[in-house]
């Protein structure tokens, strides 16, 4: 039996996502200690990045070559604009952010970077660019839910809990199943150097992914305001 591609790329994610659980910001979440100012900026940022990573599955949509895979890219717009989005609303809640603030927000130098980054190399190909741009936020993120419900007192009533509950629960692993899915059917039979260049899209990404939580924890902007 042949491997499948997100096998392979898991051997080259996996140390990249496991610096993700040393994370100061996400130890935070799992033993429920993060700073709530640490975490606003997390839920206002990853709010617009993820508006800009619902145009990734509407673009892959759009360039689908066939139904079955219009609708898997439907699917997981669908999880992002309806079930994820909506922890964020319900968190901005608490805080009293209204959802026109959260659409308002101003994407940090890191934010506008990763974006700019899944936008340009999924414009400049075609659905297999996509796939493997958004593949490493939703996996890695269910990978870190998955990780953070195993801790004693993982679920216990904390400001966090609802967090680990979300991105752990049922609902968000089929989406991030749906994600891999998706990558190993598009990533079937392509040649070596195709698989490598798509490999490279999925490193850099988890890459970002650390710059995130790093961006997050310290609470960047942009190095010069004016």
């Amino acid at each position: 039996m042949s491997q499948l591609f997100t096998d392979r790329l898991w051997g080259k994610v996996e140390p990249i996502w496991q610096s993700y659980l040393e994370h100061p910001f996400v130890r935070g979440l799992g033993d429920g200690t993060l700073d709530k100012e640490k975490f606003k900026h997390w839920l206002k940022q990853d709010y617009v990045y993820l508006i800009d990573y619902s145009r990734l599955f509407a673009l892959g949509s759009a360039k689908a070559e066939d139904l079955e895979m219009m609708t898997l890219f439907a699917k997981l717009l669908h999880g992002v604009l309806d079930v994820e989005m909506d922890l964020h609303r319900n968190y901005a809640a608490d805080f009293g952010i209204t959802v026109e603030e959260l659409e308002k927000t101003e994407p940090s130098a890191i934010t506008t970077a990763y974006t700019s980054y899944m936008l340009n190399v999924s414009r400049r190909g075609g659905v297999e660019n996509i796939a493997a741009s958004v593949l490493a936020c939703e996996w890695s993120y269910n990978f870190i839910g998955k990780e953070l419900a195993k801790l004693p007192g993982a679920f216990e009533e904390n400001f966090y809990s609802s967090w680990v509950q979300m991105y752990s629960s049922d609902e968000f692993t089929e989406l991030a199943n749906n994600s891999k899915q998706l990558m190993n059917k598009i990533a079937a039979g392509k040649p070596e150097q195709e698989l490598a260049r798509l490999e490279e899209i999925v490193v850099r990404t988890s890459q970002f992914e650390y710059m995130f939580w790093d961006m997050v924890e310290k609470r960047e902007e942009w190095p010069v305001n004016y």
